[in-house]
């Protein structure tokens, strides 16, 4: 599961939250997050987890993928002689090569996604998953790096690069195994965009768009009658004004958002699920496994 949109609206505690379900379900689960972040990590408040499967509670896992690391692992596992892996790790020029071919790194990332998908693995001292969840680039660069195998398997016609790259490419477009979440707030750039991504996703990249997360919507408090009746409270001195007054700028959000909700799904054809605003300073483990329990 590729779960992807704007930035800042919540794709990490999404995932994790995923994970979390998956989990519960008895599901082997790995959430992946991508260009070695460490959000995962921290919202566990647990040491770095860096390029390593690190058991975070019962069934889940979370692994940081650092380009570097999966270029290397990549090398390790098609040269066979070790002499000749050490020599090229030392060359410079292979190193230049690396850093300078446009969507390398990409094309390495989506491989280990690759491989912790397969219940073959390559890399012996892994897993089995049942799940893989990836925390994906936001929505800028979501659709280029989902892109990226084809294009590299467009360019070399033949050849194992060729035959990796649409072997990747085939991974991601596969309907059955295969699948997209895309989160938005509700607001209308957010609503706007994850309407032009699903678009992009499906008729450029080709994957299956799932399902999409309105994440972030305000509990609706008042009634439209009782807001009336509120109003004026609000022109009043004293406490009675400062609690109206909140009252109601949290029924106009509430009612925005609502708005934004009805805008979001009838310019989508995915499936849309809400998930509420949690009012709380950080998010951490706790407030991940209440989203999860939205999720069913």
């Amino acid at each position: 599961m590729i779960v992807t949109g704007k930035g800042g609206v919540g794709k990490t505690t999404l995932s994790v939250a995923l994970g979390m379900r998956a989990a519960a379900e008895g599901k082997r689960t790995i959430v992946c997050e991508v260009a070695a972040q460490e959000n995962a990590s921290r919202m566990f408040e647990h040491t770095t987890v860096g390029f390593h499967e690190v058991e975070l509670e019962e069934n889940l896992w979370a692994i940081s993928i650092d380009p570097d690391d999966s270029m290397r692992e990549y090398v390790l596992l098609q040269l066979k002689v070790r002499a000749m892996r050490d020599m090229l790790f030392r060359s410079r020029i292979f190193n230049y090569l690396a850093a300078a071919t446009p969507g390398l790194k990409e094309l390495v990332t989506i491989g280990k996604i690759w491989e912790l998908a397969q219940l073959d693995r390559k890399v012996k001292s892994g897993c089995k998953y049942d799940t893989v969840i990836v925390d994906a680039p936001a929505t800028g660069h979501g659709v280029g790096f989902l892109q990226t195998p084809r294009t590299f398997a467009n360019i070399a016609r033949v050849g194992p690069i060729h035959s990796q790259a649409k072997t990747l490419d085939n991974f991601i477009t596969d309907h059955d195994n295969t699948g997209v979440a895309i989160v938005a707030l509700p607001e209308e750039m957010p609503v706007n965009e994850s309407a032009a991504l699903e678009r992009d996703l499906v008729d450029e990249v080709g994957v299956a768009v799932d399902r999409i997360y309105l994440n972030g919507l305000y509990p609706e408090r008042f009634s439209k009658e009782e807001a009336e009746k509120l109003v004026p409270l609000a022109a009043e001195d004293g406490a009675p004004r400062a609690a109206a007054r909140a009252a109601l700028s949290e029924f106009g959000r509430a009612r925005s958002q609502r708005a934004q909700l009805a805008r979001l799904r009838r310019r989508v054809q995915a499936p849309v699920k809400t998930l509420p605003f949690l009012f709380e300073p950080d998010l951490g483990p706790e407030a991940a496994r209440r989203l999860s329990r939205r999720l069913s």
